[in-house]
């Protein structure tokens, strides 16, 4: 064999060693020998069988297929099906709300740089005057090197130099060329002028030569200039914001302490993988990642101060969410261009001008791009938690101002804690009240029992109505607008709703019948609002806290008051309200009004534009014809306490009786004061009674000779109410 030279073996003792054991090889075959197959010999040696538990042998199972040559059709396909399509057409393309936002912006900015200029022209004149000399004397200098042409006087001297009498003929044979042209050019641009000077000052009026030497003196100005003193300043300063890329987040997450992080970015660890580009995203960067095997998107989430540190960004700028459609470890970072919480907030889109309508989406806040989030209140229930001072009240301001605004719904608020925060909704409410005092909450409780009266009897007229009009047997936007049937929206609004849940004598009861309203009220149109500074088991019943669809949870202190607001388990599937600063006033997360949850900033509305808003609510329903209740100068309607109930029982009990039928004393009850208790059924006393402990049983009656159970009530029972009653009111 032929071999090329190898400088470090000249005489090729390397590939004499592997002739010599090739040529081995072939003697070896032509003798009868064989050679070796090592995945024939490997296979020989994996046992046929493994012991089990019991150290049986048990034929082995390999569960992993042979790896096909080049990917399969099959494989191909699903994956193909699996992939998920990126939209022709941007998001941010599809949303008027960014695209108003861009044009507000680029208006602004316009407008803004053209006043800053135009405030300054004077000043920039003056310097163009100033700098004018010097422009005429590079114009001057600069015309009179072209027309000598004094850009080839270096290479004539070259040629001097070099004592070339050829080339310097030839090259002043062609400078004087040039002169002669150039002097022509400039004698012809000469006399041009002063013909164009003359016609300017004879045929022209007075103000035209003083524009025109105006001009040629700032163009003189503008060639007088230096590049270290520029004539214009900027009318805005742009900050800098660097671009995101892998090499920062992976730089970011390394900086965590996470263990599973440090051992996928070490040598030959599996790396940290970016399932699609780092793209622009709004007013900041989304990078999509996913994170090594065993590390969760809620191991960041909790480390977010530390995650802004290693991306050298402020804290309010770094967001990471959970991909909640994906696997655990897919973690969505969006880090924007600067902190939300010191970003302009844009103004409510109803703040001006517009009416709403309870069953259509309403503007609630903005989301970290600045994208409008809306609510559709409708069939849902809302409960809003934070600390004090944080932005629950104006949050809920936002909602309540959204309902006043359809003229159809009928409003019940109150405001618990006693400072007019909500005084604005007394020009549109059926009832209102305002104050901790034992009033004020009797007043909420009296509209409680109203609207869980109202439950009542919208079922029995929607269950009434042919099957054509109810085809969900829910109320619809045809059945609200016909006011002769009374399914209209109706809204209560209750603002510290911890000062009627703990309660003394009434939080039991208004605990039971919020749970009851929040169960059963969104199909009869019933929408109920809370708002809670303590978010504790005592302030915050299990069974509302439990049941409400909406929740939106601004900065609390810790996973309790968390999950009581946004749910069990929000807390460990990565939805912290605790991670939001002292600086994140009116930013939470708001859970139920979408698929995903969302990190939501309310549109602020301070109390004289609340007050604005309100006037224009109330037009709406003069106009409308539907303003009732305090607003309308009437006294509301609101249920009577159930505790004169006890009292009335046992005024109505039948001598001699223990235990009752529930019909009977309904009936009893009637014949004492149809106006309160005329059409009450069996369920109703039941219902009525539960708040007080007080739970109907079974009551036996020998009838005609047969033996007869009922649903009633012992008068003990009733008795021990009306003590525990009387003790607390003694407290």
């Amino acid at each position: 064999m032929n071999h090329p030279q190898n400088p470090n073996d000249p005489d090729h003792e390397l590939f004499a060693m592997l002739e010599a054991d090739m040529a081995a090889d072939h003697a070896a075959q032509a003798a009868g020998g064989t050679v070796l197959d090592f995945d024939k010999a490997r296979t020989a040696r994996r046992p046929d069988t493994t012991p089990d538990a019991d150290g049986d042998d048990m034929p082995s199972v390999y569960v992993d297929s042979p790896a096909p040559k080049g990917d399969a059709f099959a494989d191909r396909w699903a994956t193909a099906r699996a992939a998920k399509k990126r939209p022709i057409i941007p998001a941010w393309a599809k949303s008027k709300a960014e695209l108003h936002d861009a044009a507000t912006w680029l208006g602004a900015h316009v407008a803004h740089t053209t006043g800053y200029h135009a405030v300054r022209a004077p000043l920039y004149a003056a310097k163009l005057l100033v700098r004018a000399p010097r422009g005429t004397a590079r114009l001057v200098g600069g015309t009179w090197r072209w027309a000598t042409d004094a850009e080839g006087r270096p290479v004539r001297a070259s040629a001097v130099r070099r004592e070339d009498v050829q080339d310097y003929v030839i090259l002043s044979k062609r400078r004087d060329a040039r002169v002669r042209a150039r002097g022509a050019i400039l004698l012809l641009a000469s006399v041009l002028g002063i013909a164009f000077t003359a016609v300017l000052l004879v045929a022209t009026p007075g103000w035209t030569p003083l524009a025109v030497a105006t001009a040629l003196a700032m163009a003189l100005g503008v060639a007088g200039g230096q590049a270290d003193q520029p004539l214009i300043e900027r009318a805005v300063v742009a900050t800098k914001v660097q671009r995101l890329n892998s090499d920062m987040v992976v730089r970011a997450l390394g900086a965590l302490g996470n263990a599973e992080i440090n051992k996928a970015l070490a040598k030959g660890g599996s790396g940290i993988t970016f399932p699609a580009p780092i793209t622009r995203d709004g007013p900041g960067w989304r990078a999509d990642v996913d994170l090594p095997y065993g590390v969760t998107a809620v191991d960041i989430i909790e480390r977010r101060d530390r995650l802004a540190s290693g991306l050298r960004r402020p804290m309010g700028c770094v967001w990471p969410e959970p991909v909640h459609d994906q696997h655990a470890g897919r973690l969505m970072l969006w880090v924007g261009d600067q902190d939300m919480s010191q970003t302009k907030p844009p103004a409510w889109p109803l703040a001006k001008a517009g009416t709403t309508s309870l069953f259509k989406a309403l503007p609630f806040g903005t989301d970290q791009r600045g994208r409008t989030v809306e609510m559709t209140l409708m069939f849902a229930n809302v409960l809003i938690g934070a600390m004090p001072r944080f932005g629950k009240t104006f949050a809920l301001r936002v909602l309540m101002l959204a309902a006043a605004l359809d003229p159809t719904a009928e409003l019940h608020v109150w405001e618990l804690k006693g400072t007019g925060d909500l005084e604005d909704a007394e020009k549109v409410a059926a009832d209102y009240g305002s104050g901790p005092d034992d009033e004020t909450i009797q007043g909420a409780v009296g509209s409680l029992r109203y609207v869980h009266k109202e439950l009542e009897r919208r079922s029995k007229v929607i269950r009434s109505l042919p099957k054509e009009r109810r085809p969900e047997n829910k109320v619809t936007p045809e059945l609200a607008a016909d006011r002769k049937l009374g399914l209209h929206p109706l809204v209560l609004i209750i603002d510290e709703c911890q000062e009627l849940f703990s309660h003394s004598e009434f939080g039991k009861e208004a605990g039971e019948l919020a749970e009851a309203v929040i169960k059963r009220g969104p199909a009869m149109g019933v929408i109920l609002m809370l708002a809670t500074q303590r978010p504790d088991v005592k302030s915050l019943p299990g069974g509302v806290s439990a049941n409400v669809g909406i929740r939106f949870c601004l900065r609390v202190m810790g996973q309790t008051e968390n999950d009581m607001v946004l749910g069990t388990s929000a807390y460990k599937n990565g939805l912290r309200a605790t991670t939001f600063t002292a600086n994140d006033k009116g930013i939470g997360y708001l859970v139920g009004a979408a698929t995903d949850p969302q990190i939501v900033r309310s549109f602020y509305i301070d109390g004289p534009a609340a007050g604005k808003i309100m006037d224009r609510a109330r037009a709406a329903r003069i106009a409308a014809g539907t303003l009732t209740g305090i607003a309308a100068g009437e006294l509301p309607e609101r249920e009577k306490s159930t505790t004169g109930l006890l009292d009335d029982l046992l005024s109505i009990w039948p001598a001699g009786e223990t235990k009752v039928w529930s019909e009977t004393l309904v009936a009893a009850l009637a014949a004492l004061d149809a106006d309160q208790y005329g059409g009450w059924e069996a369920e109703q006393l039941s219902s009525a009674l539960k708040p007080h402990g007080v739970n109907a049983g079974q009551v036996g009656r020998r009838i005609d000779g047969k033996f007869v159970n009922k649903r009633g009530f012992d008068r003990a029972d009733i008795e021990n109410a009306v003590t525990q009653r009387d003790d607390k009111r003694s407290a």
